[in-house]
């Protein structure tokens, strides 16, 4: 016996050793694979011939080798399509996949195994039947339309329910097979939109989004029914179903609301006032009320928030964001942060949904603003969207979540990404616009990017430097002159316009620490030097610093000022010529002859004018056109004042995900940023109370399917559960005897009969279990009752001792 156990365990060792090696050996093929081997063309095609199966499957699996290989495999049309009436299973798996690829191609020859696809409609096996209208809605050839319809006719009414959720799934092909079949398949979509299986019904509604979604009067009565199923439907089911509801909801129940107390803070003693008009201390309010049927809808979509499936879970949040109240929208907001765990590409979609919730409600998102925070791996777009979030968030955090998003943000402004640096620059600038207590610490950390070597950082800086400045100039005087010393050290165009522009706006706000004048002479030097940007803000500069000269002159002064020296007479060249197309024409003679004046301010405006007279830019020269011709009149300044002086509101810098709240949650176009196609179902408006339908169309009708398909019959169409009972009734007819009168029983009653006899033998233990605990009960009272007399006797014997004893 020893000997045995021995070559026993030796041959297990062997076989252990044997399966490793393959295994290594199968792992080395897969990292190196080979491409199979093609076969003649008459060797496969004798496979395909052969009598024996496992030859034709092994010729069938070359075939669909090579047409996934995109090799030509239509000269073994003729020899695959023979194999249709194969009674393995296998072998038709194979044989459907080659007609679906090829019956486009020839139409012929495939319409010659309808008949045999035909007759596997009526298989015993419900995955053949299944497989068949499948594969018979799947040829695409107009011809056999109507052959389909009958079809899926035929499998509305088959008992498996695999059957009737192919015959769902091949409605909208034959829909664009034909569509004059459209009468036909819409009823067929209203029987298979009653059934119970849960396993079909997501198909129907999926079939009906297609091909008639504006039919909602076949949803009313199959509406409630489709809600209970929600839970238990497959993800797709599910994800067809929340895309129907809410176009149903948005035609069918109106939106109402209704007045409610709202509870009102008393103080600690009674007597003390509540400060409110109503004694009790409540106050009215306007609540949105919801529509019983709606809200039905609205808590069976809870339960999906755990769906492993991301598209299950935005959609849950669109159909909170387009029909539920503030509520249903918070429960929401949980498992779409959870979003974040996914992978990046998941993510990123997943955050461009969460932004376009915030934007809607961004207070609840207060409370995951961790969950925000920018990792190292993250790119660029996800980073970005991270930062708007924060943003969005920024106005309803506490202080130290404040603290927290600005020190993140400060740290990214050193990042070496520059697109993520400029990214960080201006989330701070969206929130110090909306903090004004935070605003001198974002100014001083975007001060310190003005110097910055990267120029287009510096440009962003100051762009949103310029920003805060407007909302409060006032407090800004100080750091005006800061951006101005800069002036030396800043080489960006950009950057450099965006101070002069500064420069002259807050020229005129603080006449004691004007810079302006200094700042103008300082730039005429190099003017002839510096960019187009630059040179426009220059001109404008000078233009505004001699209209605030001639506004304090004629303060002072009621008596205009004589106009500045114009520049020497150069349009006409030498020899006293026509004028140079390259200058502009002379102005008309001035009203005031001018005269000479020491000022400074009109000898930089007259150089500044003759400096933008001889360049380049035809932009420059008209624009500085129009500044001279403004100001040619020295006592008539106001046309010019409404122009450049007139005060200008403060910059507002939106969301950059702002144009984005009208497209839907959960598309294409919510991630492009443009509406992409028609989105499928435009959401409609509202309908107006007292237009929307009667709340009884949504009742289900009493005595409807039982779990089960529905049969066409001649006389209409027959529950497949009815039709079970008549079978039954007339085998029992056979067996029963010729011309006998035969009691017939439904399944009902059958089903009735068992549920009574099961009922009277629990009656009857019940009984008996009754009775004997009477029994039980009086045993133990007689019990009781005699141990209390017992015990009551031996008291009074010792009662009787005692008195004795003391006597």
């Amino acid at each position: 016996m020893e000997s045995i156990s021995r070559i026993s365990s030796v041959l297990e060792t062997a076989r252990d050793l044997t399966l490793d090696a393959a295994q290594s050996a199968g792992a080395v093929r897969s990292l190196n694979p080979r491409p199979p081997r093609q076969l003649p063309f008459l060797q496969v095609k004798k496979l395909l011939d052969s009598r024996n199966d496992r030859e034709i499957l092994d010729g069938l699996r070359k075939v669909i080798s090579m047409m996934y290989r995109s090799k030509p495999c239509l000269p073994y049309f003729s020899s695959v399509v023979k194999n249709v009436a194969s009674p393995n299973i296998e072998i038709k798996k194979l044989v459907y996949i080659y007609l679906l690829h090829y019956a486009e191609s020839e139409p012929d020859l495939a319409l010659l195994s309808i008949n045999t696809i035909q007759k596997s409609l009526s298989d015993q096996n419900p995955q053949v039947r299944a497989m068949a209208l499948r594969v018979m809605s799947g040829i695409r050839v107009p011809v056999i339309s109507q052959i389909v319809s009958l079809a899926i006719k035929k499998g509305c009414g088959d008992m498996s329910p695999h059957v009737r959720k192919a015959a769902a799934l091949a409605i909208p092909k034959c829909y664009r097979l034909d569509p004059n079949t459209l009468p036909q398949l819409v009823d067929y979509l209203t029987l298979l939109l009653g059934d119970k299986q849960y396993y079909v019904i997501g198909s129907a509604v999926t079939a009906f989004l297609e091909v008639c979604p504006e039919r909602v009067d076949l949803i009313h009565k199959h509406y409630r029914s489709l809600v209970r199923k929600l839970v238990d439907m497959d993800e797709w089911g599910q994800l067809a179903t929340l895309r129907l509801v809410p176009v149903y909801a948005r035609r069918c129940f109106p939106k109402r609301t209704k007045t409610a107390n709202k509870s009102k803070a008393k103080g600690f003693y009674e007597d003390e006032a509540s400060g409110d008009d109503n004694d009790d201390g409540t106050a009215r309010e306007e609540v949105e009320f919801l529509d019983p049927d709606l809200e039905l809808f609205l808590k069976a979509c809870k339960s999906l928030l755990q769906s492993h499936n991301s598209a299950v879970i935005v959609s849950v949040a669109r159909c909170y964001l387009d029909l539920a109240t503030s509520e249903y929208i918070d429960s929401a907001i949980g498992p779409l942060v959870a979003l974040l765990r996914t992978p990046q590409d998941i993510q990123q979609v997943a955050l461009y949904n969460i932004v376009a919730v915030c934007l809607a409600r961004p207070q609840p998102f207060v409370r995951y603003a961790n969950h925000f925070l920018v990792h190292a791996s993250d790119p660029f777009d996800v980073a970005r969207l991270k930062f708007e979030l924060w943003t969005l968030i920024y106005p309803h955090c506490e202080s130290y979540i404040r603290d927290m998003i600005l020190s993140e943000l400060e740290h990214f402004t050193r990042a070496l990404d520059p697109e993520l640096v400029q990214e960080s620059v201006r989330a701070i600038g969206r929130c110090a616009q909306h903090d004004s207590q935070a605003s001198a610490r974002c100014l001083r950390l975007l001060l310190n990017q003005v110097s910055s070597q990267d120029g287009n950082l510096a440009a962003e800086s100051l762009t949103v430097i310029r920003h805060l400045i407007q909302q409060n100039p006032q407090a800004h005087t100080t750091t005006v002159i800061r951006l101005a010393k800069n002036l030396d050290t800043t080489p960006n165009p950009d950057a450099r316009a965006t101070i002069i522009w500064l420069v002259g706006e807050f020229a005129g706000v603080d006449s004691e620490h004007d810079i302006a004048p200094d700042v103008l002479r300082i730039l005429t030097k190099g003017f002839a030097d510096e960019s187009e940007p630059a040179k426009l803000q220059i001109v404008l500069l000078a233009a505004k610093v001699y209209l605030h000269h001639l506004n304090r002159t004629r303060e002072r002064d009621p008596q205009p000022p004589p106009a500045p020296l114009p520049p020497p007479s150069s349009d006409e060249w030498p020899g006293g010529g026509a004028t140079s197309p390259h200058h502009d024409p002379p102005l008309p003679p001035s009203p005031h002859p001018p005269e000479p004046e020491d000022h400074p301010i009109p000898k930089l405006w007259s150089h500044i004018l003759l400096l933008a007279r001889y360049d380049t830019s035809y932009d420059l020269r008209d624009r500085t056109r129009t500044y001279r011709a403004l100001l040619s009149n020295p006592g008539s300044t106001q046309l010019a004042s409404l122009l450049l002086l007139a005060p200008k509101p403060a910059p507002h810098a939106p969301s950059p995900s702002e144009h984005r709240k009208a497209l839907p949650l959960g598309s294409s176009s919510l991630v492009l940023g443009t509406k992409v196609g028609s989105g499928g179902l435009e959401l409609p408006e509202w309908v107006k109370e007292g237009e929307e339908p009667d709340p009884s169309v949504r009742d289900e009708a009493a005595g409807r399917e039982g779990g089960r398909g529905v049969v066409p019959s001649a006389g209409g169409e027959r529950p497949a559960g009815e039709a079970l009972d008549v079978a039954v009734r007339e085998e029992r007819g056979r067996e029963k005897g010729k011309g006998k009168a035969v009691v017939e029983k439904s399944l009902e009653d059958w089903l009735g009969e068992v549920e009574e006899e099961e009922r009277e033998e629990d009656e009857g233990e019940s009984e008996e279990g009754s009775a004997e605990t009477e029994t039980e009960t009086e045993e133990e009272e007689e019990s009781e009752y005699e141990e209390v007399t017992d015990s009551e006797e031996e008291n009074g014997e010792e009662g009787e001792k005692r008195g004795l004893v003391a006597g």
